[in-house]
């Protein structure tokens, strides 16, 4: 049997999917937990996630009753930006700081100071917040410049577990756009920016991984790591992806589709087959894995701020959902902004969350809803960022991820926009996409085309209930004006090539 791979090592855990090479069908999948972090400071090790990717590949075959032997193909997606650092060894030089981790958000401030808003855009498609790699970096050079002196090799998430299967240094198009310093539009890194806002005293040509496009293999599972998982030595590695380009292959994103991706973190993108450069900073300009580009808007706080709201309510998910859904949709109800643990989009790394609106005969239904609200009113800003920037968006809007296994998520969803909400049977978006991006190297095939053959079907639409006024659209942006975030749809000055 032909089997390919796709890991998924995001924040929380990772997890395996195997895949009939063929057609697709899903055979088994496995998982493992990762280390937890809480912002501001948030580190794993690459230890940690090589140990979970053995278990979860482990746990995958075993689900499938499968050998690794039969296994012909593997592509790791993961989450992006974190740091990783090794010398000329091999070894770390320190725990990856991840894309969530925002003590590099004075660095940050004084890079978007110092070139403005407008000229990161244009050169990298987005303005660097405390995501970025290039601020971690920066961070280390500020704190503990003499690992730079050691650095022999600069990777990210996903280049690092590719690393390990075939000893290649290698990224992709998707990974390297949202580092800060990789021009897409250009395809070529842009190591002035770091010898700029970094050190000039490393060689960045020379520590920076080859660049990969979407149909390319990073080479065979050759290493002795890849023996240790069972792999044969003609097991093709493709080039990998970052997490949300890899789930936007796996759900099968179209052209003017927008997507909505609730995880421990929220995502709003859509496709765009030109460069999108957004002076007003929201839209992450960045490259997807199919050749193109995935503008999107990426908050931290998303099915954490529900959790959250679960817990203070002491009631689960399900009737989390189902006391929002009872809430009457009166103008004078609370409204959330979800800043809980900081925020990416807007940039307001040391903000928290505000809940306004409240009286005595507030109900703990209300209170449920202003959570999921106040989650999907910070994401459907985002859609309008992405509009003003200039992408076209009036296709299907799509919703995958935990959160959208929520009734509540969907369904308010469809209210704030006024238009249907489309799920897709995808549990794993982002290692079903890896396994689109195994089988397309395997079979020296476009990732397009993979990617369209295997697009999985809707199971439900949801249909706007009665609109969402303006008035409590209003309330969230002075509520939101009061945790330090002023920006406004029309303040965008979008540049689209």
């Amino acid at each position: 049997m032909g089997v390919v791979a796709g890991v998924d090592s995001s924040t929380q855990s990772c997890t395996v999917e195997l895949r009939d090479a063929q057609d697709g069908t899903l055979l088994g999948v496995g998982r493992a937990p990762h280390p937890a972090t809480t912002p501001p400071v948030s580190e794993q090790t690459v230890d940690a996630w090589w140990s979970a990717f053995e278990h979860a590949f482990a746990a995958a075959l075993a689900d499938a009753g499968v050998a690794s032997e039969d296994v012909r193909a593997i592509s790791v997606a993961a989450q992006c930006h974190g740091l990783v650092a090794l010398d000329a060894d091999g070894r770390a030089l320190r725990p990856v700081k991840l894309w969530n981790d925002t003590t590099s958000s004075p660095q940050a401030s004084r890079m978007v100071a110092e070139l403005g808003t407008a000229r990161w855009a244009d050169a990298v498609g987005s303005v660097p917040t405390a995501a970025f790699t290039i601020t971690k970096l920066a961070w280390v050079a500020e704190h503990e410049p003499e690992l730079l002196d050691r650095v022999a090799t600069v990777l990210l998430p996903h280049d690092y577990l590719t690393w390990r299967l075939t000893g290649r240094a290698v990224t992709d198009r998707s990974e390297a756009s949202g580092t800060g310093y990789y021009a897409a539009h250009e395809g070529r890194w842009l190591p002035e920016l770091l010898t700029r806002f970094v050190s000039d005293r490393v060689e960045w040509q020379v520590v920076l991984p080859e660049v990969l496009g979407p149909d390319e293999p990073a080479g065979r599972a050759v290493t002795a790591d890849a023996r240790r998982l069972g792999l044969r030595e003609d097991v093709v590695v493709g080039p990998g992806a970052g997490d949300q380009h890899a789930g936007a292959l796996g759900i099968g994103l179209r052209p003017h589709q927008v997507l909505y991706s609730l995880g421990t973190s929220g995502v709003v993108m859509t496709t765009s087959p030109g460069s999108v450069h957004d002076h007003s900073g929201w839209v992450n300009g960045v490259a997807d894995a199919a050749g193109g580009y995935l503008p999107l808007v990426c908050t931290l706080n998303c099915t954490k701020v529900t959790d959250f709201a679960a817990r203070l309510l002491g009631v689960d998910l399900a009737e989390l959902s189902r006391l929002a859904l009872a809430a009457p949709s009166r103008d004078d109800r609370p409204v959330l902004v979800a800043f809980l643990d900081g925020e990416r989009s807007p940039a307001l790394p040391d903000a928290r969350g505000l809940l306004g609106g409240l009286r005595s005969d507030t109900t703990r239904e209300e209170v449920a809803r202003a959570a999921f609200e106040g989650v999907l009113l910070g994401l459907v800003r985002g859609q309008r960022a992405i509009e003003a920037a200039g992408p076209d968006v009036s296709g299907d809007v799509l919703v995958v991820g935990g959160g959208s296994r929520s009734p509540a998520y969907r369904q308010l969803l469809a209210d704030l926009l006024g238009r249907p909400v489309h799920q897709r049977d995808v549990p794993e978006a982002t290692a079903r996409g890896a396994c689109v991006q195994a089988a397309a190297v395997l079979h020296e095939a476009s990732v397009v085309g993979v990617r369209d053959e295997w697009q999985p079907p809707d199971v439900g639409v949801t249909e706007p209930r009665e609109p969402v006024s303006d008035a409590i659209r209003e309330r969230y942006l002075d509520l939101a004006r009061c945790a330090g975030d002023d920006w406004r749809p029309d303040a965008a000055v979008p540049r689209q090539r």
